[in-house]
């Protein structure tokens, strides 16, 4: 079957199409994005009219685009920049009356959860206990353990976009906001790292995510051309030294570097500050990257409970299994034909 996954994130709306079937390796056929910088307009914790119009849009043309590209459904989810709106049910529910599209809220436990799934199903189980991290715009996500649903999953709201827009506000940062930054960090993944490793030594660390993969680019991983199962791995030697001289750019100057992201360049060096604080606190020298993460993970869990009868179907079981997340959380949308308003 063909399936779509729609990503809110804090930076980007990103629509991800896959030709799949249970049990089988979902091979990609369409990806776009919009660059919305969601987090950007939440404002006083209440998403901005202009964030909400500009949501509403790209909602409706990825919803167009899924149809185009043939899909049955379109697994619809938003991230930390819609999870800290205090008016973001207000949101979804325009959302769904003008696109069509259930838009569901994941937890950042979940997110968690998803994005471990996608790095096991790539690493396999010779990878034996996992260690997972994935840096986002508005959270880092941190879970460890041996089977597919880890032992322990995290989220902080340490993002590099959040972090960028708090406490780096001069470009290039002022050295004193590094070093500071640099302290509370260390002082906040201290009790994360401890119950992480109380889940047992791990035996591959992985890293997921644009910031972790532009990090290990500059550091002199392969680059995209190299195919998406090139090996590719950050050490904290080579964090240190991306972090020397990207830590004295301006965002323009980043945003010209191989690998970089024009629309993420701005972040990077809160997320090096991220990806070095979390590594040290977990006594982690070395970072298998993982082109694999959060809308891989929502994919194969799909395709794993394709045919399972259940008296209410919910795409996301797992927080059925995890009682501290309440999201109320319905089917996979069944695309339908949009009307000429959502056009």
């Amino acid at each position: 079957m063909r399936l779509g996954v729609l990503d809110v994130g804090s930076n980007t709306v990103h629509l991800l199409v896959v030709d799949a079937h249970r049990g089988g390796h979902p091979h990609p056929m369409h990806s776009e994005k919009a660059q919305l910088r969601l987090a950007e307009h939440v404002e006083a914790g209440r998403l901005s009219a202009a964030g909400a119009d500009g949501l509403v849009r790209a909602v409706a043309r990825a919803k167009v685009a899924a149809i185009n590209a043939g899909c049955e459904e379109l697994l619809a989810f938003a991230t930390s920049a819609l999870r800290d709106a205090n008016n973001s049910a207000a949101v979804l529910s325009r959302v769904r009356t003008e696109t069509g599209v259930a838009l569901q809220v994941l937890s950042g436990e979940d997110e968690a959860r998803y994005t471990f799934l996608a790095v096991r199903r790539w690493c396999g189980w010779s990878a034996g206990r996992l260690l997972v991290l994935d840096i986002g715009g508005g959270s880092l996500e941190l879970a460890a353990g041996f089977d597919e649903d880890p032992d322990v999953a995290l989220s902080v709201p340490l993002g590099a976009g959040r972090l960028t827009r708090q406490r780096l506000t001069d470009d290039p940062p002022a050295r004193r906001d590094l070093d500071a930054l640099a302290a509370d960090l260390d002082a906040a993944l201290t009790p994360i790292a401890r119950q992480l490793r109380q889940a047992g030594p791990y035996d591959l660390a992985a890293g997921t995510s644009k910031t972790f993969r532009s990090l290990a680019q500059l550091a002199g991983a392969a680059p995209p051309s190299a195919g998406l199962r090139a090996p590719r791995t950050l050490t904290d030697v080579g964090l240190h030294q991306v972090f020397g001289f990207i830590s004295r750019m301006t965002s323009a100057d980043l945003a010209s570097l191989d690998g970089v992201s024009p629309g993420r360049a701005h972040q990077l060096v809160a997320g090096a500050l991220v990806a070095d604080a979390a590594m040290r606190a977990l006594k982690v020298s070395e970072l298998q990257i993982c082109p694999w993460a959060l809308r891989e993970g929502a994919i194969l869990h799909r395709l794993d409970t394709l045919g399972v009868p259940t008296p209410r179907q919910r795409p996301w079981p797992l927080t059925d299994r995890h009682p501290a997340t309440r999201h109320q959380l319905r089917t996979a949308t069944k695309l339908s034909p949009p009307t000429p308003s959502q056009r």
